[in-house]
């Protein structure tokens, strides 16, 4: 039996707020969280993902009161992610209404995080958050803290390591293509998805249906993270699980 691909709409939160740009940087707000949720469900999104862009202390526990209304909204898996640091914290946030949980900067500092999430709660739980970029001399450079902080670490080597510590999926942004809408880093989600043996979902860069349908017809990426274009309504959700239909590539259908 193949799997559906998953189309997986992401909000990108600060101060209670859904907000967009593009390479992490230059932020506009796009609309309240609990009620773009609701939205993308009834659209057909397999997924919700909050990253919770700031994550200071304060915007930290208005993700976990958001998530928690927005839980109670969704039958869609809901993945929470953004200033996460420990077990507990992972604890916490799966009990506010997480499906999942995603882990980025605390996980490149103390790597143990992701063994004891999982060990805890499940690797299905916790998700390996990766934001990289291109290295001039070739490769990929995995960077942290929302972008801004080089890691030295290499993001394929970095990325089965985290598959290796227990985290169930890999949620892999390209920096260098966030928010410019010409498609998904096809050369890097391969080379991601193809090192690992769990699931990876491809991220920054989406600009139309056909991007989508090229990361799934051109990679082994699981899922396909979308954010910009769902909120500036430049296209939907039954309208990409149609052209990805069309495309061969299975995907769960919106209910009519």
């Amino acid at each position: 039996m193949t799997l559906s691909r998953r189309v997986i709409a992401c909000l990108d939160v600060a101060g209670g707020r859904v907000v967009k740009g593009t390479s992490f940087v230059a932020l506009r707000d796009v609309g309240d969280p609990a009620e773009l949720a609701a939205k993308y469900e009834r659209d057909g999104a397999d997924e919700i993902v909050f990253l919770d862009i700031s994550a200071s202390a304060d915007d930290r526990a208005t993700l976990l009161d958001l998530a928690r209304q927005t839980a109670e909204r969704l039958f869609i898996p809901l993945t929470i992610g953004g200033g996460v640091r420990t077990a507990d914290d992972v604890g916490n946030t799966l009990r506010a209404g997480a499906d999942k949980v995603s882990i980025n900067s605390a996980s490149v500092q103390r790597p143990d995080v992701i063994t004891e999430s999982a060990d805890r709660f499940g690797s299905q739980c916790v998700v390996a958050s990766i934001d990289a970029k291109r290295r001039t001399g070739g490769g990929w450079q995995v960077y942290t803290h929302g972008g801004r902080r080089p890691t030295g670490l290499d993001a394929l080597d970095w990325s089965v390591r985290c598959a290796e510590l227990g985290a169930g999926e890999v949620l892999l942004t390209s920096i260098d293509y966030d928010g410019a809408r010409t498609g998904y880093d096809i050369e890097l989600t391969a080379a991601v998805a193809d090192a690992v043996t769990i699931p990876v979902i491809a991220s920054g860069g989406a600009g139309s249906g056909e991007h989508i349908v090229d990361v799934f017809t051109h990679t082994s990426a699981a899922a396909a993270l979308v954010a910009g274009i769902f909120h500036d309504e430049l296209t939907t959700l039954p309208d990409i699980k149609r052209q990805l239909a069309r495309a061969g590539i299975p995907v769960r259908q919106v209910p009519a």
